[in-house]
């Protein structure tokens, strides 16, 4: 049994793999599934909503249009105020992680804070890696590829798990990918990867804009007890080193973060096309009689 982060204990999963001759029924298996409403129903209960409960001026999801703002104004001073742009971006992505604690809180949990947590932090490294691209020309098609794998995986596995019935995409378990629970399930974890793979990504956009060498910044005798080719590096160079091992320890994940994804919605697929036959073949004999 595991505990997880907030409070509740989950017992992992020994459930057998199914085989080709298990009953689709047995090959099913339930787990906090999600209710499902009617999206006009749905649209007319947002525009009625009271102001006493409005999921749009919930805490955690003002948090979120101020995580919005503050990449925005990033993005503004970008290509010529460094300093404001680190700034900025660096407070928003912080943000990050009090948006959902504010939401446990105070009981504000939705699901629309959970996407707009989601699209936000999606759409603000690819906006520094678009800018990255431009800046280092040769590693464009890297950075291409790394928001394409970004998107592409956290996209597929919102989709599998909603196909699958879950509540929320960080509900993983162990039996279906271990490195996928503890790393949705850790929220030291969790926080310790995404932070490491940002501080990289701006890492690389300070070295665009400071040259010293950290030489001019140290003490004469610490210096010289230092090896010459770090006294070149810059600060920033120096970080990115630093966290370049947690960058690539995100992108990993998220390979098998799109591979699991995949791999579910086939399963699905196979599950409903079985499902199918079964059907047919029940409905065949009804006919001839």
């Amino acid at each position: 049994m595991t505990r997880h982060p907030n409070g509740s204990a989950r017992t992992h999963s020994s459930t057998p793999a199914p085989t080709a001759r298990t009953p689709i029924k047995h090959k099913i298996r339930r787990r906090g599934s999600i209710d499902v409403v009617d999206a006009k129903v749905a649209v007319d209960l947002a525009t009625a909503q009271s102001y006493s409960e409005n999921v749009f001026l919930f805490v955690p999801n003002l948090i979120g249009y101020t995580r919005v703002i503050l990449a925005g104004l990033s993005l503004h001073f970008m290509s010529y105020h460094p300093r404001y742009c680190t700034l900025l971006y660096g407070i928003s992505c912080l943000l990050d992680a009090v948006d959902g604690q504010a939401a446990r809180a105070l009981g504000q949990t939705s699901k629309f804070g959970a996407v707009l947590d989601m699209v936000t932090d999606r759409c603000t490294t690819s906006c520094l890696l678009c800018y990255l691209s431009s800046v280092y020309p040769n590693y464009a098609l890297l950075f291409q590829f790394l928001i394409a794998l970004d998107f592409s995986s956290h996209y597929m596995h919102m989709y599998s798990s909603l196909v699958t019935g879950s509540r929320s995409h960080k509900l993983v378990t162990s039996d279906v990918s271990r490195i996928l629970w503890y790393y949705y399930n850790d929220s030291r974890t969790l926080f310790f990867i995404c932070a490491g793979n940002e501080l990289f990504f701006v890492s690389l956009y300070l070295m665009k804009w400071i040259q010293t060498p950290i030489s001019a910044s140290l003490p004469s005798p610490l210096v010289s007890h230092l090896p010459a080719f770090l006294l070149s590096l810059t600060w920033p160079a120096v970080m990115a080193i630093l966290t370049f091992s947690v960058c690539l320890t995100k992108n990993v994940i998220n390979v098998v973060q799109l591979w699991k994804a995949s791999k579910i919605l086939v399963g699905v697929d196979l599950a409903e096309r079985a499902a199918a036959r079964e059907r047919d073949s029940t409905v065949k004999p009804e006919k001839e009689d």
